[in-house]
């Protein structure tokens, strides 16, 4: 358990289930809006890499999700994180990952729900789907109670519930047979189910949970579930101090930031490292704006989905040529995963079409059906670059359904380690001060990071007065 020190005390748990799918983020958003409703202070955590349910987090609490992952980053990082995030919170709820018991290996417990629990002290609320299941989940509660004794299990919530009479079946089954207590549930409801797609759940920013949504969401969770009980059974304890050096520092550099419905995976963590480093981040649109934002240093190009929107992209001829521009003229840009397509060539569809992107780097990108080189990843450094000195190793994974097909001469600055594939590859694509990715790099699995980025960037700048946030 990662120890803290004396501060405010606060309420915790974590919501885990037996596999992907049985509704943990549906029933975590429904607890997360009917807490809010009743008035308590909410931080949300998710365990894993994953952005998308950490943008329904955010959306909901009004509190930016923190991830916390146990294969990326090292468990001080990891108390780290989740002790400042919980500052002035009433309640922390950390959505788990997969199944309770899945990670980095099945072999061991890296990077699994079960593993971040036990580091953090904290309660695992069991969701299990029983839309086809009477008396039978409770030999799947009792397995999940004993395969692990040094997790808590503190009740459990049943999802996709036919109603009153089912869930007396479920509960009485539960309570009978494990030491988990029957919480409550949900009832089958289209009305609070996302719709997902190919990388998962349709994104925070497609407005899928309007207020009236939330508030369904609260009715369902206030009526069924005993959040009492819940909160009464969840585990105190008390907040870390903020360690020096997190908040941010005096603006030594501005960092522009593409952020809409087209790039929005981003790690609050790895954007609280650059402010903290000295990077004032300006954050723009290359899918609504026509120009990047005046004054810049540097560009950082997210994750997402712009293969949906590579239609509306293509047409902001003044952003891509911006784009273009800044990289001919020596301007630092880090891409990664929807960066890296954006900054390519062209993107072509599934169907077949396609669609010019900034030309930045010579590279297509052909999009998939399925995963390509899915999992965790160790990035370590064949060459100097932004990220620091041949050598440098750090972690973050891969996540997309796309491939190159068409590739020039570049440097490939990185040797990327796949934990599922088992295999290394030549990869982190580099053109005079531009740097793409396939890999989602977490900035604090390397200590220092963000720190060189800002130092290289300075290094790199045009010599110029710094303009304010206001000015642009």
């Amino acid at each position: 358990m990662y120890s803290v020190s004396m501060a405010e005390t606060m309420k915790g748990f974590v919501v885990a289930g037996p596999a992907s799918g049985v509704g943990k983020t549906t029933v975590t958003l429904a607890l997360m809006a009917v807490y809010r409703k009743r008035g308590l202070c909410v931080q949300p955590f998710k365990c894993g890499p994953d952005f998308i349910d950490s943008g329904h987090h955010t959306r909901v609490c009004g509190r930016p999700s923190r991830n916390l992952d146990g294969w990326m980053l090292s468990a001080d990082v990891n108390g780290g994180v989740f002790g400042r995030s919980a500052s002035g919170a009433d309640v922390c709820i950390v959505e788990g990952v997969m199944g309770l018991f899945d990670g980095a290996s099945a072999k061991c417990e890296a990077g699994s729900t079960a593993e971040m629990a036990k580091l953090l002290g904290l309660p695992v609320v069991l969701v299990v789907d029983a839309s086809s299941v009477a008396r039978s989940v409770a030999a799947l509660v009792h397995g999940f109670e004993t395969f692990d004794p040094k997790v808590k299990m503190l009740g459990v919530i049943f999802n996709k519930v036919g109603g009153p009479a089912h869930y007396a079946l479920l509960r009485d089954a539960v309570e009978s047979t494990c030491g988990s207590v029957a919480l409550g549930y949900l009832p089958r409801d289209k009305q609070i189910q996302i719709p997902e797609r190919y990388l998962g759940l349709f994104t925070a920013g497609e407005d899928l949970l309007p207020n009236a949504s939330l508030a369904h969401l609260a009715e369902m969770a206030e009526a069924n579930i005993d959040v009492e009980k819940l909160l009464e059974y969840a585990a105190p304890f008390v907040s870390l101090p903020v360690a020096p050096g997190s908040a941010a520092a005096s603006p030594r550099l501005r960092l522009g930031v593409a952020r809409d419905r087209a790039f929005c995976f981003y790690y609050e963590d790895n954007l609280d490292a650059l402010r903290a480093a000295g990077a004032e981040i300006v954050e723009f649109s290359p899918l609504l704006d026509t120009a990047l934002p005046a004054g810049l240093d540097a560009l950082y190009f997210g994750g997402g989905y712009p293969e949906l929107y590579a239609g509306g992209l293509s047409t902001r001829r003044q952003m891509l040529a911006g784009v273009k521009k800044f990289a001919d003229e020596g301007g630092t840009i880090y891409a990664e995963c929807g960066g890296l397509m954006y900054l390519a060539d062209k993107i072509i569809t599934r169907q077949g079409e396609t669609f010019s992107m900034a030309g930045v780097l010579p590279l297509a990108v052909q999009m998939t059906d399925h995963l390509v080189n899915f999992g965790y990843a160790e990035v370590c450094l064949a060459k100097d670059c932004l990220w620091g000195s041949a050598g440098t190793c750090a972690r973050g994974h891969s996540f997309h359904c796309s491939t190159i097909t068409e590739s020039g001469p570049m440097d490939q600055t990185y040797r990327v380690s796949y934990t599922l594939a088992k295999r290394v590859e030549a990869e982190g694509f580099r053109i005079q001060n531009v740097l793409a990715s396939y890999i989602h790099l977490h900035f604090l699995s390397c200590p220092g990071l963000a720190a060189t980025f800002v130092e290289n960037v300075q290094r790199t700048k045009p010599l110029r007065p710094l303009k304010v946030a206001e000015e642009c």
